[in-house]
């Protein structure tokens, strides 16, 4: 059933000792962000909250979360008036939050970041011991196998993800709030996961569930509310809801397709892989070729070495054998430089660390790696490095001006400024790592037209991503790796999840 937001909660809200959120109201100077916002979330069932970026779904998740207070409206929870000074607050009540953005310190151990701010002490004495055993029962319940003792920093993206998960567990909060948590998961990862809510929310535990990753929802949601502009605008009782209605409530208007048309690539290889293997042995033997006009998708387990087998490609990591060549040409890897000298540019999978540098302009991030176009005489002009940023940000539709921090962009915009920058080369090969991790469905159909149009320029293009639909919907060819060796390539027509997850897990 789907319910406008013209119309009011449902009779039953606010009798049950659940959380109760009723006509929030919220404005950040003269931008209102939310009108009127009312849901509710039953003990024992996962909610899902979704909407585009801007929709207004964090302000809302943080004022659950006690990080803002509402101008207007009231929260009831447990049947209790709520309204939460400060996220500690929120923690005493028995309601946390795992943000989209990784909240961890990475100088210190997996066990110290369980246990910021409450360490387990004995006799005075932070208890080392205790604080190791309990965390790596958390992190044995989500399938992750590392050492309490490992500094943060040392893990992958995916790994610091469950790292943030299970500092939430050991809160012992009835309600949880989950901005994004598989964003940086795979499919295993993610089975793990919801195995977990399942198993709490059989202890009565409730769960407030964002995500752009749609086709998850009905495995793991009771419920969905949908908001657009910083309104509720739809209520289904179901999760079994099609996905094409769900992103038509998102956007306001009729979705035809996802994914663009793939055209012909030509006949001509750009770029060719031999024999490839990683000098830390997380891939090995490696062999393909992609053609001009080609979508080449890599698929894999987190972990399976997707990620650095293309950070070798282009010159990132080092190898130990193999050969990579542009146009018949062997590419000597000894760094990125030269990667990109042969023709090669990469856009990372963590594009706020390795992509982007949020505190200068979009400009500026521009400039980088295009010195050639704004600094000719050796010196960057402010008004060269403008009009290249101006061109750019038409060329790909960014919403932002130059002189705008990156920072304050949304993650799509983010990621197209990450791509502008390498278009303007122009690069042979163009290899995106997880291109739409944490955007919302509208900034994603924006990105998959991106991609469609470097192939059709002539561009050979590799997407990895641990989105399983996203690889088959953009790819020409897909490629399936499983722990670092390369089981098999399949044919767009023979590509589909089944034969794609029994080759990754094999």
């Amino acid at each position: 059933m789907t319910v406008p937001h013209t119309i009011g909660q449902d009779q039953t809200e606010g009798s049950h000792k659940g959380l109760s959120v009723t006509g929030l109201c919220k404005s950040f100077g003269p931008i209102r962000v939310l009108t009127d916002a009312s849901f509710d979330i039953r003990p024992g069932e996962v909610v899902a909250l979704l909407g585009e970026n801007g929709a207004g779904k964090s302000t809302v998740s943080n004022i659950i979360a006690g990080a803002f207070r509402p101008d207007s409206g009231t929260i009831s929870w447990q049947g209790e008036t709520y309204a939460p000074a400060s996220p500690a607050a929120a923690i005493e009540a028995g309601i946390g939050m795992i943000h989209q953005e990784l909240k961890l310190l990475p100088d210190l151990s997996v066990a110290e970041n369980v246990y910021v701010g409450r360490m387990l002490t004995r006799n005075g004495i932070v208890d080392r011991a205790a604080m190791n055993e309990n965390a790596s029962v958390q992190l044995r319940r989500l399938g992750l196998d590392v050492s309490p003792d490992q500094k943060v920093r040392t893990l992958r993206v995916a790994a610091q993800q469950q790292v943030e998960i299970a500092k939430a567990l050991t809160l012992n909060a009835r309600l949880l709030i989950f901005d994004e948590p598989t964003a940086a998961l795979g499919s295993a990862e993610t089975a793990l996961l919801f195995k977990q809510i399942r198993k709490l929310k059989a202890e009565g535990m409730s769960f407030l569930y964002i995500s752009h990753r749609l086709e998850e929802i009905a495995g793991i949601a009771d419920r969905i509310v949908v908001m657009r502009d910083g309104r509720v605008v739809a209520r289904h009782e179901t999760a079994d809801i099609p996905i094409r209605r769900i992103v038509e409530d998102m956007v306001g208007r009729s979705v035809d397709r996802m994914f663009p048309p793939l055209h012909p690539p030509a006949e001509r290889t750009v770029l060719d892989v031999r024999d490839l293997t990683s000098q830390d042995d997380s891939f090995q033997n490696v062999s393909f070729s992609v053609r001009a006009g080609e979508v080449l998708g890599i698929a894999g387990l987190i972990g399976a070495g997707r990620t650095e087998l293309v950070r070798a490609i282009t010159g990132a990591d080092a190898v130990s054998a193999g050969t990579v060549s542009v146009d018949g040409e062997v590419v000597k890897l000894d760094g990125p430089a030269a990667a990109i000298r042969a023709g090669m540019v990469l856009v990372p999978e963590d594009r706020k660390l390795q992509g982007v540098i949020l505190d200068q302009t979009i400009g500026e991030n521009l400039a980088l790696g295009n010195q050639d176009h704004v600094a000719s005489s050796g010196w960057i002009w402010p008004g060269a490095v403008k009009d290249f940023a101006e061109k750019s940000i038409a060329r790909l539709g960014i919403k932002g001006r130059h002189d705008q921090p990156a920072g304050k962009l949304s993650g799509g915009n983010q990621q197209k400024v990450v791509i502008a920058k390498w278009i303007a080369r122009p690069p042979k090969v163009f290899i995106l790592d997880e291109p739409t991790r944490g955007i919302d469905v509208g900034a994603r159909a924006a990105i998959y037209e991106v991609i469609a149009d470097l192939a059709r320029s002539g561009m050979a293009v590799i997407v990895v991503s641990s989105d399983l639909e996203e690889v088959l919907g953009l790819s020409h060819r897909v490629m399936v790796i499983s722990r670092g060796r390369q089981r098999g390539i399949l044919d767009r027509a023979e590509a589909n999840g089944v034969a794609v997850m029994e080759l990754a897990t094999s």
